[in-house]
């Protein structure tokens, strides 16, 4: 997914702050169902972040016009993990692994095959 770094995601010197890779990559994994005419949640579910290991590389810029991309790592019965990288055409600027946990009425559910499938597609 592409996406370009705005005034507001940068400090006064115009470089990205730190957590708004984290806001890149969630609205990059969102697409994944909207491309899907899907939502990422509803009233019932929601995936919930559990676990992310995070490597900051390189900064970017106002301006920059970013690609994130997604990879399927593994699934278990109501998580996956994912990884997530950041880059600014060839360079790598950040990368994740991101572990989501699949709730159902607030509590961990079993995640289900039409799920799966979307993120299926992801995995290398």
């Amino acid at each position: 997914m592409q996406m370009r770094v705005y005034y507001e995601d940068t400090d006064a010197g115009g470089i990205v702050y730190h957590s708004n890779y984290l806001k890149f990559c969630e609205r990059a994994r969102s697409e994944i169902f909207f491309e899907r005419g899907l939502s990422p949640a509803s009233e019932e579910t929601q995936f919930v972040v559990a676990h992310v290991d995070a490597s900051f590389k390189a900064p970017a810029k106002l301006g920059d016009l970013l690609n994130v991309t997604t990879e399927l790592k593994s699934t278990k019965r109501s998580s996956l993990i994912l990884k997530q990288e950041v880059f600014c055409e060839e360079k790598p600027l950040f990368s994740m692994d991101v572990t989501l946990v699949f709730m159902k009425n607030s509590k961990p559910s079993r995640l289900s095959e039409e799920t799966l499938e979307l993120f299926r597609r992801y995995k290398s």
